[in-house]
């Protein structure tokens, strides 16, 4: 096992080679509790990105051809790799990012799993045949890698998002452009570290940072590319899809989210307020409550949240004892640069319960925040904030639970608590969201699909879904049998 600086490259990867930007050009990495530098990665644009896809589509020629047994060793060798180096990754992906030590630990691991789920769905890409309406054919149909797949990650899970596509990709037998977030570039470019460690092919991962516009421009117009597979918000995932259409490209969007979280008289108060602390202030959106008594139990959970290094010991379920410790970059300690939509709340109208303003830890920190009293009308109840605030709505009935929480032109995630098995089918039937979580507020794995609907996105990450939107399926009809 070795450090964290053993994974940190200054180059991207092309064709098997670290290379720097064609002009010299850098982009520093921000340490976001601290505002100092950490390093810096290449200013990459057209050229290099070019260059990068003709090195995916030939190294796609022989990729493609080799079997499932073989690209599943290769994800099974790449998946032990990341999980023998668990504790240096983490530290990597900390030192960029802000999340608390433990928790990047588990996005690594989640990485990991993502990867090994592949390795075995390598094995099941399963054709059919069908009953010929004629006596003398015979109809097949197979499924074949896309090919070359252009990849541009986010800055939230800079590890397990590119797992997500890395992964599923391989499998299939496709090839790969990834693009991480300029903010979080050295945890992209450790996959291109252990691919090397684990001898996938040069050219099958190919790993830029730089211009988001100049190489995401080139992903989406290079013919070469079949398929663009982003994660990030709604309108950059827009202007994506519209710049992949003129070459009628293959796409996966998980795109932008504002979670309701409904919590229902006869739910489990203690249970469902745990829910919320770790729900809404790891990735903080909407939260409507038909509790009166709600409102004086997550106010005193969060006030315990502290921003600090310091690995978090324990999401506690017991209101107001949380010991959990979060850094910077964290959503529950958003840095202030992060923090979108931080006016959203109309001064006069929400009430602060606790916090709502910059923490006494720095001005890169922001006091985790429940406000009461909102409404409809409230920014917030629409837009996606990417800060931990949590505005608490009431509502009376179980019909204006749901329009309320569908009341958005989102659909990624749903969240509510309730004892009634009825209310169960009947709310999670009618939520218009690609994942609902009941009685439960973290809910992601790699053996379920992730994905939204409405403007949240097209096509679904993870599970045995998660591989099809990496094929193509093929017709073939096998005639002149003399039969």
């Amino acid at each position: 096992m070795g450090s964290w600086s053993d994974f940190r490259r200054d180059r991207i990867l092309v064709a098997g080679q670290w290379v720097s930007a064609d002009n010299g050009g850098v982009l520093d990495v921000i340490d976001p509790a601290t505002g100092e530098s950490i390093g810096t990665v290449p200013n990459a644009g057209v050229a290099e990105t070019g260059r990068a896809i003709e090195a995916a589509s030939a190294a796609f020629e022989t990729f493609s051809r080799t079997t499932a047994a073989e690209r599943a060793k290769m994800l099974r060798d790449l998946s032990t790799a990341i999980l023998d180096n668990q504790d240096a990754l983490a530290e990597l992906l900390t030192r960029e990012q802000g999340k608390p030590l433990a928790e990047a630990k588990g996005e690594v691991g989640m990485s990991a799993a993502y990867i090994l789920w592949f390795a075995e769905e390598a094995r099941r890409v399963y054709g059919d045949t069908i009953p010929s309406p004629w006596g003398d054919r015979r109809i097949m149909v197979t499924k074949s890698p896309v090919g070359v797949v252009g990849a541009i990650t986010p800055w939230n899970f800079p590890s397990s998002m590119l797992a997500r596509k890395i992964g599923p990709a391989l499998a299939a037998g496709c090839t790969v452009v990834a693009k991480p977030a300029s903010q979080t570039p050295y945890s992209a470019l450790a996959w291109g570290v252990l691919a090397e460690q684990v001898g996938i092919p040069a050219g099958v991962i190919n790993i830029l940072t730089g211009s988001a516009r100049e190489i995401g421009g080139e992903l989406t117009s290079n013919p070469l590319v079949r398929k663009i597979t982003f994660t990030g918000s709604t309108g950059v995932g827009k202007l994506l899809l519209k710049q992949a259409a003129a070459t009628v490209k293959k796409v996966s969007m998980e795109l932008g989210g504002n979670a309701p979280f409904l919590i229902f008289d006869d739910a489990d108060l203690d249970r469902a307020v745990a829910g919320a602390v770790a729900a809404k202030f790891r990735m903080p959106d909407r939260h409507a409550s038909a509790q009166t008594d709600f409102m004086s139990r997550p106010g005193s959970t969060t006030a315990s949240l502290k921003p600090s290094r310091t690995p978090p010991k324990s999401w506690s379920s017991a209101p107001g004892s949380s010991k959990v410790q979060l850094s910077a970059r964290s959503s529950t300690m958003q840095p202030l640069p992060r923090l979108r939509n931080s006016s959203a709340t109309p001064s006069g109208k929400a009430r602060v319960v606790t916090g709502g303003k910059r923490h006494p830890k720095g001005d890169r920190f922001y006091e985790a925040t429940v406000l009461a009293d909102a409404n409809a009308t409230m920014n917030f109840a629409h837009d996606e904030i990417f800060g931990p605030i949590a505005p608490v709505f009431k509502f009376e009935t179980e019909d204006e639970a749901v329009r309320l929480a569908n009341d958005t032109e989102f659909g990624l995630a749903a969240y509510f608590y309730t004892q009634d098995p009825g209310r169960a089918f009947r709310v999670s039937e009618r939520l218009q969201y690609g994942l609902v979580g009941i009685n439960e507020g973290m809910i992601t794995t790699e053996v379920a699909p992730f994905g939204g609907f409405k403007e949240s996105g097209v096509g679904k990450e993870g599970s045995k879904y998660g591989l099809d939107d990496y094929l193509d399926v093929k017709y073939v009809c096998v005639g002149g049998l003399g039969l």
